[in-house]
């Protein structure tokens, strides 16, 4: 038998009913076989090849065999067995998504940009949270290779270029990390960004600013460290190690990292945060403390999740385009399985915008 379905209408229902009481043929549904493509074939009047063809979009089926086909899978409920087909072509259609934590309100959006780019030449993506794990970014390629996905698009947290390369099928970083160099990479340019926090802070009359810097387990990541530097340089402010506290991306950390810089002698007048979960933090914790947003502090975050505009005040946030960076890894994917020649590494940047909301003000000094 090639397959089955399961029925559950009334009919169904009387049929079990006529089982023995007790016996070991009882069930509550009748397993019937799944219709297969000889009997499409069969009942379009073609070959078992034609029905092949048109499933596979190929441009040799007349149009109106076409039309009759499609209406006969239709009729019949005809559903491909992909398993088979992929043994059949080499490709199973399928595309893992290995993402860091998926608790992550940036993560979702990507994922919808990377899927909705896929699905329009049919492509599936299964999604994989390594939680930050080396280990289980290992054993998610492992399974990737078992099951002879198509492809991958990985935000590394531990795993190496050489070790990617070495899969052998295509693969996209989400994220501009530079030691993945002769990979494709899709990502925000969190540096730009950063620099527009700092400067829109600076603009409103802070010079005690303090910065939330996510940590990074993979010890990748440090275009906002890299900017925050430069930024104290641009603006010949002193570089002081007080205002500056490492935090894990999580909404616990924020609150752990800004009541560290609150309690400060010298508390700073307004917070970066590495991203909006670090920042909604931070200004739990500062109203916790008293302290009104944004008269007493100004707080800045980095992504523009859903939820940025749901705090009160709603939150001043660098805005990163996530559905556009999940398209551009989608695409690059794309022309790697659609394509037989040499393509050289790509390295897509996408570029963020500061919004302006109610979490930002001048200092009570100026």
């Amino acid at each position: 038998m090639s397959g089955i379905r399961t029925l559950t209408s009334p009919i169904a229902h009387a049929i079990v009913g006529t089982f023995p009481r007790g016996a070991d043929s009882v069930a509550h549904s009748v397993i019937v076989p799944k219709t297969t493509i000889i009997e499409v074939a069969r009942a379009a009047g073609v070959s078992k090849s034609t029905v092949s063809r048109v499933l596979v979009g190929s441009t040799q089926v007349k149009p109106e065999t076409k039309v009759l086909v499609l209406q006969v899978i239709d009729q019949l409920g005809y559903e491909r067995n992909e398993l088979a087909s992929g043994l059949r072509t080499d490709r199973t259609r399928m595309v893992m998504l290995v993402t860091p934590d998926i608790m992550n309100p940036f993560w979702p959006e990507v994922a919808r940009g990377l899927q909705d780019t896929l699905e329009r030449q049919e492509y599936s993506v299964v999604l994989a949270n390594s939680d930050w794990t080396a280990a289980r970014e290992q054993r998610f390629l492992s399974t990737a290779r078992r099951s002879r996905f198509d492809a991958i698009a990985i935000n590394p947290a531990g795993v190496t270029e050489r070790s990617l390369v070495a899969h052998g099928t295509p693969v996209v970083i989400l994220g501009l990390c530079d030691d993945f160099a002769n990979l494709d990479m899709v990502g925000s340019d969190s540096y730009a960004g950063t620099l527009l926090a700092f400067t829109h802070l600076y603009e409103l009359g802070h010079r005690r600013i303090g910065f939330i810097r996510g940590k990074h387990r993979s010890g990748r990541g440090q275009a906002r460290q890299r900017a925050y530097n430069d930024f104290l340089q641009l603006y010949d402010l002193p570089v002081d190690p007080t205002l500056s506290v490492e935090a894990p991306f999580d909404l616990a950390s924020g609150q752990r990292a800004a009541q560290i810089l609150l309690q400060r002698p010298a508390r700073p007048s307004a917070i970066f945060a590495a991203n909006d979960v670090l920042a909604m933090g931070a200004m739990q914790l500062a109203q916790q403390l008293g302290l009104t947003i944004p008269t007493d502090l100004s707080v800045v975050g980095m992504d523009d999740i859903y939820a940025a505009v749901t705090t009160l005040p709603s939150l001043t946030t660098v805005a990163k385009s996530k559905y556009e960076i999940g398209v551009g890894a989608g695409r690059f994917l794309l022309d790697r399985l659609n394509s037989d020649t040499f393509i050289p590494p790509r390295r897509l940047v996408v570029p963020c915008h500061l919004v302006v909301r109610g979490s930002t003000g001048p200092p009570v000094a100026v």
